[in-house]
């Protein structure tokens, strides 16, 4: 047997994901580089660990006992890797942070300063919807959860990123008269919006409530990078976070929509349990973060005020 750690991260996300293309967007691969790494473990054993079923990957059972054993042996690795750095006198550890879909445009900003002082820091990131965000803070199951609208259920402690802004956002083509009234305009355009269970969803349907807006024409689409793609192609309007638009903006392929009552605006924030014990590695985030907020908005956002 020559398998190789890289094959057993990559087999371990797979089965953890359950699908190639989400493993290959967490580790940051293509979908080719994840197949070929599967593959080349594969072959190294007579047992199927893994089959496709229609369009659906499954783990087998001797999938799921070589993912357990992968698993140990990385964290061994990740051991060693941790020892050898506080050895060394660096910070070491891993810094776990649950990310709702549309901050993924947000959170590598308030990071990657701080990942490169620190080179012994591991960071986990799980970019999901905001139902699965606050279930992972629930179970204590990260350092930190990034979210725009606060939880309600959970006693959690905060600190504030940035503005997050949601507009009415239609591709470049001419729209309804402009005189219109916000009841008129949302009967008259087919309006995409995000699953259940996502932040953006619920912010739109408030809005809509507040204002006794019934939607005629609607589609439902399962992330914010699907949405936009749909913006693109002309499928319809939606009210979308600002954050996630920018270059479609600037080369005016998408546009805003002005409509009384919007932008909606929330609040980027960084949240904990309320009496969470931070680790060496979190406790120094949080510091980073405290010390250098103003400074990374101030060089990363510029462009977000002119609108």
């Amino acid at each position: 047997m020559h398998y190789t750690l890289h094959q057993l991260q990559v087999f371990l996300k797979v089965t953890q994901t359950k699908s190639i293309t989400k493993a290959a967007e967490e580790l940051h691969l293509t979908q080719p580089a994840v197949s070929i790494q599967l593959k080349n473990l594969q072959d190294q054993f007579e047992i199927p660990l893994t089959e496709v079923v229609g369009r659906q990957l499954y783990v087998t059972d001797f999938g799921r006992e070589i993912a357990h054993a992968a698993e140990n042996i990385l964290n061994e690795v990740y051991a060693i890797n941790y020892k050898t750095s506080t050895f060394k006198g660096q910070l070491t550890g891993r810094l776990k942070i649950s990310v709702v879909s549309t901050g993924k445009y947000v959170m590598p900003f308030f990071l990657s300063d701080f990942m490169k002082e620190h080179q012994g820091v591991e960071l986990l990131m799980d970019v999901t919807n905001k139902n699965k965000v606050l279930e992972s803070l629930e179970n204590n199951e990260v350092d930190f959860a990034l979210v725009s609208i606060l939880p309600t259920t959970l006693h959690v402690e905060k600190l504030d990123l940035l503005q997050n802004k949601l507009y009415l956002v239609g591709d470049s083509s001419p729209v309804l008269n402009k005189k219109a009234k916000v009841k008129e305009i949302f009967e008259e355009l087919p309006i995409i919006f995000r699953e259940k269970g996502s932040g953006t969803r619920q912010t739109m349907e408030a809005f809509f409530n507040r204002n006794e807006i019934a939607v005629l024409k609607k589609m439902e689409l399962s992330s914010n990078e699907a949405v936009k793609q749909a913006l693109l192609a002309g499928l319809g309007y939606s009210i979308m976070p600002l954050i996630g638009i920018r270059n479609e903006l600037q080369n005016k392929e998408l546009q805003i929509i002005p409509v009384k009552g919007l932008p909606i605006t929330t609040t980027w924030r960084i949240v904990w349990l309320k009496g969470k014990k931070l680790s060496p590695v979190s406790a120094a985030y949080l510091t980073y973060l405290k010390q250098n907020i103003s400074t990374i908005v101030q060089n990363r956002f510029t462009w977000y005020e002119q609108y």
